[in-house]
């Protein structure tokens, strides 16, 4: 039993002695400091989220029920109380930075802001290669705003419901006009945005203004690349973007 003990003991403290101790948390490290990595600018992350919302199709929209509500029927104690329900969204009006979703009118989110209350669309970034990696150190963000309405002239010039249906082809059955369920197009308009890059040592968090959201190119969102994702051959590296040094890297991946 005594030995039992003392090799649980060793091997606690061998696995401890393995572990990287954390490195500047929120903050670059002073020059001259022996670090390989550089956190992330507030518009680098920006690009991060920008290309993170090109490439998901699904999140989590976040609403508040309302205090009273006599159309429905639900338990009397959850007025105030905040639901996330999972969504579809697609990245359709590109040059606004506001996601497109469609709204079935029925679904909870949609009645919940109807009813007064403001929604949040959470993602995150899930790497399309099979290395392992925590979950906790890969990015994720949530925008805030609100709905608004997108005209039929609007769909049809940027081509919204092509570019939706190939994101979600099963979205083509609840269209507006369909004999299911009510639906219309909206843009969720970003007013603000809340980051976490990553781990601390080594991505940025916190918040995104509007106007370094909003101000992302194309080109740099194309030019951007995220852990684990897909080599593509048009794709740049962005190393030296980042100064992560001799920071292991594949194919020009930027692993944060």
């Amino acid at each position: 039993m005594h030995l039992q003990t003392a090799l649980l003991g060793l091997v606690s403290l061998t696995s401890a002695s393995n572990v990287a101790s954390p490195q500047h948390l929120f903050a670059n490290p002073p020059s001259g400091h022996g670090s390989t990595y550089k956190i992330p600018t507030v518009h680098e992350s920006a690009v991060q989220a920008r290309r993170i919302m090109r490439l998901e199709n699904i999140g989590t929209l976040s609403t508040v029920f309302p205090s009273t509500q006599a159309t429905e029927r639900r338990p009397s104690d959850v007025g105030g109380a905040p639901i996330g329900l999972m969504d579809y969204f697609g990245d359709c009006e590109p040059e606004t930075g506001n996601p497109t979703i469609l709204a079935i009118t029925i679904a909870t989110s949609f009645k919940n802001v109807d009813a007064g209350s403001n929604i949040t669309l959470s993602m995150r970034w899930h790497p399309q290669d099979t290395k392992w990696r925590s979950p906790a150190s890969l990015p994720r963000f949530s925008l805030v705003g609100h709905l608004e309405d997108i005209d039929a002239d609007a769909v049809e010039k940027v081509g919204m419901t092509a570019c939706y249906v190939k994101k979600h082809p099963d979205a083509a059955w609840w269209l507006p006009g369909n004999m299911i369920h009510e639906s219309k197009w909206v843009r969720l308009v970003v007013e603000d945005i809340y980051w976490i890059g990553g781990f601390g040592d080594r991505a940025y968090i916190g918040w995104i203004p509007k106007e370094e959201w909003f101000s992302v190119t194309p080109e740099e969102i194309e030019g951007v690349r995220l852990p684990g994702e897909k080599s593509q051959s048009a794709w740049t590296s962005v190393k030296s973007w980042f100064g992560l040094g001799s920071q292991e890297q594949d194919a020009g991946v930027v692993e944060l």
